[in-house]
């Protein structure tokens, strides 16, 4: 989920709507529970009033109508509606028919002044009770004072906010899964300027882009104008940094050049060939340190942009001017390259890489050189063998170092493998040295994806 900012942002939203859905459905039910009470608190006060208008107090007795107007009262089976009349002292004086076969111990509330209470009890079976107590003086004395207690079984509210309990559950449910699938589309859709983005920058890594557009959110146009300012600060950079090393190689070169002719003009005219062979030692280990130093700051990783180079091209290239060089070897060549096979490297540096492994492989080799090359799982491997004289283990670590060579047969510096070494650091590669079933060495090449 660390990976991925929909799924985080999702996973955040997520939480905070269950959050919010869950406190609803408490305060929902909450406020149901309390509009219920309120209700029923009603009910009965009406129906104790029902009974302090039939109440009559002749010579200090309470005296109460054998039948009442509200029938619910008289109604045994139902046990709806329950009446009770106490004196101060807790005296049960009256009670209706219906609580004629109901067992109940109840104490009444009773302070002197007027007043009620709600709450709730529970009979001898375990049946909850909605109980409304009322303070009553019927004449208005201390001494006819009474409480009037009405009671209401719980089991219809108990059952009526279970159903909308439930209700609520399946309702808010519903309500969270589009709630859900809302965010989703939401999210999706204000990400998809930086989809836009993303896609932007893979055009730029592939070069089909120079720049990212101006046609984003206000909120993103400091991070592209930014990544833009990169990209042509690091274009700029790589142009003044190729012409640099073009006028540079442009001077040396011509500077080594004149030192050529002159010892050649010294060696004709004084006779000094021991000097001028030293000169010419040192001229050449010049040019091929410069030579090294130009190509390994050449082919440096370019930053942002990603580079393809195809393989095929860059071999058969290769090939023709090396079958040249080495013509009277006839070096056989066998390549197992797919057709349109791509490494992400630039056509530069590939051709500097090949070209290393390439001429050491035929300067070393009796008559036969194989190169293959694959896309894996982890990347790409691209492998140059020979049947040559190998390389012993103890010295295969010590090749890829600068200056260091074990054929002193040629002429040369070391700096072939060194290069190839180099440039697989830019590039997040590995570079290892077997044995090859050709009988040579086997260099191996992996590029990570």
């Amino acid at each position: 989920m660390t990976g991925s900012l929909r799924l985080r942002l999702m996973f955040g939203a997520a939480v905070m709507a269950v959050v919010f859905t869950l406190a609803l459905q408490q305060g929902l039910q909450r406020g149901f529970g309390v509009a219920f009470e309120h209700a029923i608190e009603q009910r009965l006060a009406s129906d104790v009033s029902t009974l302090v208008s039939a109440a009559r107090v002749e010579n200090g007795t309470l005296a109460m109508p054998e039948r009442l107007h509200a029938e619910q009262f008289h109604i045994l089976e139902s046990n709806k509606l329950l009446g009770y009349i106490y004196d101060r002292d807790g005296q049960l004086l009256w009670r209706s028919a219906a609580t004629d076969e109901l067992r109940l111990d109840y104490q009444p509330f009773y302070e002197t002044g007027q007043g009620y209470e709600l709450h709730r009890i529970q009979d001898e079976n375990g049946v909850p009770l909605f109980v409304y107590d009322a303070e009553i003086r019927l004449l208005g004395g201390a001494d006819v004072a009474y409480s009037i207690v009405v009671m209401q079984p719980a089991r219809d509210y108990d059952l009526m906010l279970s159903g909308l309990r439930q209700q609520h559950y399946l309702w808010l449910g519903a309500a969270l899964l589009g709630l859900l699938l809302l965010l989703w589309v939401g999210l999706s859709w204000g990400l998809m300027s930086l989809r836009s983005v993303s896609l932007e920058l893979d055009e730029v890594e592939t070069g089909e882009r120079q720049r990212l557009s101006e046609s984003h959110p206000r909120e993103l146009l400091r991070l592209t104008r930014s990544v833009n300012r990169l990209l042509d600060s690091e274009r700029q950079q790589r142009v003044r940094y190729r012409h640099s090393l073009a006028d540079l190689a442009h001077g040396l070169k011509t500077s080594l050049s004149l030192l050529q002719a002159t010892s050649d003009v010294i060696a004709r005219d004084l006779g000094r060939r021991e000097q001028v062979r030293v000169m010419d030692e040192q001229i050449d280990r010049m040019n091929q340190q410069i030579e090294y130093q130009l190509q390994r700051a050449a082919v440096g990783r370019s930053g942002l942009v990603r580079h393809r180079a195809a393989v095929q091209p860059v071999l058969a290239q290769l090939k023709a001017t090396l079958d040249k060089v080495y013509h009277e070897k006839q070096v056989q060549l066998t390549s197992e390259v797919p057709a349109g096979l791509t490494l992400p490297l630039e056509p530069g540096a590939l051709l500097e890489l090949l070209g290393n492994l390439l001429e050491n492989a035929y300067r070393l080799c009796v008559v036969h050189i194989r190169v293959q090359a694959e896309a894996t799982s982890a990347g790409w491997r691209l492998v140059v063998e020979d049947d040559g004289p190998g390389v012993p283990p103890e010295k295969r670590a010590v090749i890829v170092q600068r200056g260091e060579r074990l054929d002193t047969r040629h002429p040369g510096q070391g700096l072939g493998l060194a290069i190839v070494e180099d440039i697989l650091e830019s590039y997040d590669g590995h570079l290892s040295v077997t044995t090859s079933e050709l009988g040579g060495a086997r260099f191996e090449v992996l590029l990570l994806a």
